[in-house]
């Protein structure tokens, strides 16, 4: 069984927030830098191994395209735009929200990297 399809999506540029609303009355709202971090783009994806993105914190969305009848092309303001979001990726980010989004942070922090492109993590290994 697929997804459902939105009935209603809004881009929020001011809080940067991507607003899905279903058939069944639930809406889920994504920040930009959390669909720019589960990019479904080679670039993201890797060819085998995600690759970590860091430094995300401040990205912005700036279109919302229809792709088809199956997914949307999300443009950023730091030039990606070659993720194409399916709504069964886009049903899974939304009702999966809290637990990607912890398991990002957990990666960041055992890369030592942030999710501030203004700061720099410096590791000491004894």
């Amino acid at each position: 069984m697929s997804a459902p399809i939105p009935t209603d999506i809004k881009l929020h540029k001011t809080s940067r927030t991507l607003t899905l609303s279903y058939v069944d009355g639930r809406s889920y709202t994504l920040s930009a830098e959390y669909l720019r971090v589960h990019s479904p783009s080679a670039e993201v994806r890797g060819h085998g191994t995600p690759v970590l993105q860091t430094g995300k914190l401040h990205v912005a969305l700036t279109d919302v395209e229809p792709t088809g009848n199956y997914a949307l092309k999300l443009v950023f303001d730091d030039g990606h735009d070659t993720g194409l979001y399916s709504w069964d990726y886009l049903y899974e980010l939304a009702t999966e929200q809290e637990i990607r989004w912890e398991s990002y942070l957990d990666q960041l922090a055992a890369a030592g990297a942030s999710r501030d492109p203004d700061t720099s993590a410096v590791r000491f290994v004894p």
